[in-house]
């Protein structure tokens, strides 16, 4: 008895470039369709093309041309000549980029910390209920609104200079506060009052994260007898670590950073650009004379890639440390 075979109807759908029919069936989207995605991608690309030019005009460019100037010998008016490896070594043996690294070292270690204390026990605080809550709240941020301007920090060498026109018990926090920017040794202080007094962005943060504690939590340790300290070690920082280690890593990128009030309460352009005797010599203003008012664009390059590198390394060392102190809830992380 012989078979009868019967051939399946072909595939709709199916094209040149399908395969053959015995392997999966692969559709093809209709040319208009391929038209108007195209269209959409257009469309979409040139409302990106500002942002993409600003990168690689403003961004990308100049960073691939710091990073060849960095091993250059280059003054802004006669072309680079290649040096190579020299500017680090020049680097390294002078004795003002040491200092420079070791004041913006002590900024970011004794800064960074008192301005997220003070963030988070103003936080603390305004987490409570109490009347006038908005008030405090809008009051405490408004500095960190100004940011690390011009004008405060004009304002503020006013007010640690020995000009100010006050009288003689001048004080800020209870010390005496006149002729700071004039010394050496006191300057540096003035910058991480600065720094401190702005910590409201911060505070704002640690507030958001202090909204987030169950407060089921806080009656349960109540109720077994926790005190205000015990809870605040073992229910509130563990809660807010997640928070606390982002202000953390952001506060201590922008100490590495900072720039205009340095340069500002120290004086500004002249021999005494960065403080007296170099009191506020931070990285980054002696990086701006080497550049700028020494017109060695090709060792301020190196400068700048060797700071690039260290922030790089010290915000490795941060995510590879929270592993032992940030706690992250269930599937949140």
């Amino acid at each position: 008895m012989g078979t009868t075979v019967t051939h399946a109807p072909a595939l709709e759908g199916l094209t040149e470039d399908s395969g053959p029919p015995s392997g999966p069936a692969r559709l093809v989207k209709p040319p208009e369709l391929k038209r108007r995605l195209r269209r959409e991608n257009l469309a979409g690309y040139l409302f990106m093309s500002p942002w993409i030019a600003g990168f690689l005009l403003l961004t990308a460019g100049p960073m691939v041309a710091s990073l060849y100037f960095a091993f250059t010998d280059y003054n802004l008016f006669d072309p680079p000549k290649w040096i190579g490896l020299d500017n680090f070594s020049e680097m390294f043996g002078d004795p003002r980029w040491r200092h420079s690294v070791k004041v913006t070292l002590w900024y970011v270690v004794v800064g960074t910390p008192l301005k997220l204390l003070a963030a988070l026990g103003v936080a603390l605080l305004l987490a409570q209920k109490r009347r006038g809550q908005a008030f405090y709240r809008a009051a405490f941020y408004a500095p960190s609104l100004i940011g690390a301007s011009v004008s405060i920090a004009i304002v503020w060498k006013a007010i640690f200079s020995d000009d100010a026109v006050v009288d003689q018990t001048q004080q800020f926090f209870g010390i005496d506060a006149g002729g700071w920017t004039g010394d050496p040794e006191l300057i540096i202080y003035s910058l991480v009052a600065l720094t401190v007094w702005q910590f409201g962005a911060p505070m704002v943060i640690f507030l958001a994260g202090l909204k987030q504690v169950p407060r089921e939590l806080y009656e349960a340790a109540e109720m077994d007898g926790a005190g205000t300290w015990r809870r605040f070690w073992n229910i509130t920082l563990p809660m807010i670590s997640p928070v606390l280690f982002f202000n953390v890593l952001l506060e201590t990128i922008h100490s590495f950073q900072i720039f205009s009030s340095a340069y500002i309460v120290g004086g500004g352009a002249g021999g005494n650009a960065c403080g007296p005797a170099d009191g506020s010599m931070v990285y980054t203003c002696y990086l701006y004379v080497q550049g700028f008012e020494n017109s060695r664009m090709g060792l301020a390059s190196a400068m700048a890639w060797l700071l690039l590198i260290a922030v790089a390394l010290v915000t490795a060392v941060l995510f590879w440390s929270q592993k032992k102190w940030v706690h992250y809830e269930e599937g949140a992380r």
